[in-house]
């Protein structure tokens, strides 16, 4: 009788573990790029101030697109809520205001944050919008690493890494 061979079952894309993996590797690097009592790679504070701003500001946009598409797809609102209460607190991290609460219409924006981009018709193209939202700020934040200061650079490899798990799980087949 032949050996029994099992084929596993394959899904394309990284696994959890290497996502985890990558993502405490990249929180690593930056906890090391900055040695004690150092300031880090050489960023000005008002250079970090910037950065930081930023990153509130873009978390704060992130947190609206979220609230558009649980607003124009409220059956994905149980899957997206937890992404975007995370991304709340990464807007909090970095010195920005609370965003507003999930909304029931895209049209309630606030005027303090930008509108969010048209909300696609269908759920997995809405889902795809927010992926690439998600991982155009995680490149972003990662580029930022060289040029800020050590506790800040922990704090961007950190979101950075949180986020790269949000484009997997937004893009992760639920069907």
């Amino acid at each position: 009788m032949p050996p029994f061979t099992s084929s596993p079952r394959t899904r394309p894309g990284p696994r959890r573990r290497s996502l985890l993996a990558s993502a405490a590797g990249a929180a690593l690097l930056a906890g090391c790029s900055a040695g004690p009592g150092s300031d880090g790679t050489g960023g000005s504070p008002s250079a970090a101030a910037r950065v930081r701003a930023r990153a509130a500001r873009d978390s704060e946009r992130l947190a609206a697109r979220y609230d558009a598409v649980i607003a124009a797809h409220p059956g994905l609102a149980a899957r997206l809520r937890p992404l975007r209460e995370e991304v709340v607190r990464h807007a909090e991290a970095f010195g920005g205001g609370t965003a507003p609460a999930p909304r029931t219409s895209p049209a309630q924006a606030s005027p303090a944050v930008s509108p969010p981009a048209a909300v696609p018709g269908n759920e997995k193209d809405a889902l795809a919008g927010l992926a690439a939202a998600e991982r155009e700020l995680t490149a972003r934040r990662t580029g930022a690493l060289a040029d800020v200061p050590g506790e800040l650079a922990r704090l961007l490899a950190s979101v950075a890494a949180a986020g790269a798990a949000h484009v997997y799980l937004l893009t992760e087949d639920h069907g």
